[in-house]
């Protein structure tokens, strides 16, 4: 987490490096003194073997990194069980030194949707809002970029990051156990902003859209992800009390509300570029989650529906730019 203070005044961050500098205590505070998952999490850590990978694959469906020949039997044993010992893995797939995650997403299905729709991301500043354990930093990293900056609060997904850049050895990507609401006003730093499966988590999504739109540059590109509900009309979604059992959905709006939320908050070439019901072929349990997935979430009786009688999860992913 420290590598971003490091490198602020080569990132251009030299005038946000002192509010960083506090983030990062705040967060490693917690982390090392308080949290017992953090601090679990950290030992694990503390036990991965050194290696070297050969090799790299970051621009195919599954992320490879190193291969089987890089570590011996032992390295592999101790890089398994850390492997293990931070399920489960959400997003993905991998391949780790020889060993296939297979995460509950098949993401490379989300990657596919939008990855030729978007603006070049070349040269360009990053932020993953809501990055999880990096998969699509790793994709955006084939495009070379200037930096990228995962924001991701869920310790698990955070260290799974730690691991994975670990031996990935990139110079320009960089994360921080945060929320988007930890993070000093970066105003007019990043050229894309990624922010997906995040914003039904926000009891203000017009607050986060407006801070979000304030982090972009002119004309810089928000890549946005989200639940929507099926409908022509300008209306949105407010589950009782859950939605597919999670108690931290608070809006799911219509694409034209969706769109209307966009345009309220300072964006302009608003556009919804896919529309997808969210399937068992692209979220199912796996050997890597020790949780429920899509099908538990669902209506036995009729999948059309959630186990609370809600439309089943539909997503929209819709791009815009910062006036």
């Amino acid at each position: 987490m420290r590598e971003i203070l490091q490198d602020a005044e080569k990132l251009g961050l030299s005038s946000h490096a002192e509010a960083l500098a506090r983030l990062v205590k705040k967060k490693e505070n917690w982390i090392h003194q308080v949290d017992i998952k953090g601090k679990r999490y950290l030992n694990t850590f503390a036990t991965l073997p050194e290696l070297q990978a050969s090799s790299f694959d970051l621009d195919s469906r599954q992320v490879r990194i190193g291969s089987k020949e890089d570590l011996d039997a032992d390295q592999l044993q101790l890089l398994n069980a850390a492997l293990i010992d931070y399920m489960p893995w959400r997003k993905g797939p991998f391949q780790v030194f020889g060993i296939d995650i297979d995460s509950e997403w098949v993401s490379w299905l989300k990657w596919e949707r939008l990855k030729d729709r978007i603006a070049p991301l070349a040269g360009r500043r990053i932020i993953d809002i809501g990055s999880s354990n990096g998969y699509y930093m790793f994709r955006m990293a084939s495009a070379k970029p200037e930096m990228i900056l995962g924001v991701e609060p869920y310790l698990t997904f955070y260290f799974q990051f730690l691991l994975l850049s670990r031996y990935a050895a990139l110079d320009n990507i960089y994360a921080l156990p945060a929320k988007l609401g930890d993070l000093p006003p970066l105003r007019n730093y990043f050229d894309t902003v990624f922010f997906m499966g995040v914003l039904y988590h926000h009891r203000s999504p017009h607050d986060a859209l407006s801070q979000i739109r304030d982090m972009l540059r002119p004309g810089g590109e928000l890549v946005l992800e989200t639940l929507v509900i099926e409908n022509r009309e300008d209306v949105a979604l407010s589950p009782r009390d859950r939605y597919g059992k999670m108690n931290n959905v608070f809006f799911i709006p219509s694409v034209p509300c969706l769109e209307n939320w966009l345009f309220r908050c300072g964006f302009t070439n608003i556009r919804c570029i896919d529309v997808s019901p969210t399937t068992s072929h692209e979220q199912r349990k796996t050997g890597w989650i020790q949780t429920e997935s899509l099908d538990d979430f669902l209506d036995p009786n009729d999948p059309a529906r959630t186990v609370e009688g809600y439309p089943a999860p539909v997503r929209a992913i819709v791009l815009a730019e910062s006036k």
